[in-house]
């Protein structure tokens, strides 16, 4: 029975399942990163992880350590010259797998697996991203800043003439209905005080014909 035993043994025999990841292990520190299918892409990250981190240490026995899992020199001199310099400060995961689609031939889940560090377009959109970031928010704390005195300065030079000029326009449409008012009081008084006098007049008319009739 196989309890606890979660190797993925890919179809393969024992020696060949070993050089298959050897020679896959080999073409991903050479060129950085290889396409294969997720199922190789994943029991290859948990065979060149551990050689990774031995490639941190240049000394003689990880060296033949190794060379005992590879077979390559090439990529034996590229591990601890190259790749173990660049992860020296990563403390695991050295690898990333992205999944690209099926193959077109039978339908195969296919991915690309690479080391993180040797990705210069997110590593530089990352670093990008981050300075953009901290220099927009700087600027954009000053901008609000110089953008609340002038708004201040504006109000503080505009307010009064536009206080006064509120005012002004006020008291004169206050002042000329009150002029209005007046003097259609006034013509009233006129026109009553015209229609009482000519009643006043016929007064002593009436009474001195009274007097002739007598």
């Amino acid at each position: 029975m196989r309890h606890g035993k979660k190797v993925n043994h890919l179809g393969r025999t024992a020696p060949h399942r070993r050089a298959l990841m050897a020679n896959m292990a080999s073409s991903l520190i050479k060129h950085k990163k290889i396409t294969t299918t997720v199922a190789k892409a994943k029991a290859l990250r948990v065979y060149v992880e551990p050689l990774i981190t031995k490639g941190k240490e240049n000394n003689t026995h990880n060296h033949r350590t190794v060379f005992s899992y590879l077979q390559d020199k090439e990529a034996v001199h590229e591990l601890f010259t190259v790749v173990g310099e660049k992860v020296a400060s990563r403390p695991g995961g050295y690898t990333r797998i992205l999944k690209i689609g099926n193959r077109a031939g039978d339908n195969a889940d296919m991915a690309m697996i690479e080391l993180v560090d040797f990705n210069e377009y997110f590593e530089g959109y990352g670093t990008a991203k981050k300075a953009a970031s901290k220099r927009t928010r700087r600027g954009k704390a000053k901008t609000s800043t110089a953008k609340t005195e002038t708004t201040a300065a504006v109000v503080e030079t505009v307010a009064p003439a536009e206080v006064i000029d509120v005012v002004e326009t006020e008291v004169e449409e206050t002042e000329a209905p009150v002029v209005e008012e007046a003097a259609a009081e006034v013509a009233a008084e006129t026109t009553e005080t015209a229609e009482e006098t000519p009643a006043s007049e016929d007064a002593p008319a009436e009474g001195s014909e009274e007097d002739n009739k007598a």
